[in-house]
């Protein structure tokens, strides 16, 4: 499949997904009333899909590397995130796994992409110039 804007990447329509989980738990009872830790999941986990949607429109897979190793950065982020609302109490077992799963997938998937993007070529579907 040709990659023609970002929305087609697998990793971005999953780190939507895991926006959506951040922000369905953080607006719940106590975790919603700690501002400091439900706005940095939250900046975190928004921070994943843009940083791809960003790295998409620039100039070569260098660089769009570059922006796809913050991503991952930012997933990693959430999962530690996750341990905190864990801890406090403002998530049950359950939740936590099913977020903290979310988010390796999107690395997962986020580190596919960067091993495509480093192959020896000259161009790739992404439509970026080695």
């Amino acid at each position: 499949m040709k990659i023609e804007r970002f929305e087609d990447i697998d990793a971005w329509k999953e780190s939507r997904k895991l926006v959506n989980m951040v922000y369905d738990i953080s607006s719940n009872g106590e975790f919603s009333k700690n501002f400091y830790l439900r706005d940095q999941i939250r900046s975190a986990s928004v921070s994943v899909m843009s940083n791809i949607a960003e790295g998409f429109d620039r100039s070569s897979d260098k660089e769009f590397t570059q922006f796809l190793v913050m991503a991952r950065a930012s997933a990693s982020e959430v999962k530690s995130q996750l341990y905190v609302a864990l801890d406090r109490g403002y998530i049950e077992n359950e939740e936590f796994k099913t977020i903290y799963e979310q988010a390796t997938n999107v690395i997962n998937l986020i580190n596919g992409f960067i091993r495509y993007l480093k192959k020896p070529r000259t161009t790739h579907d992404t439509g970026h110039r080695t």
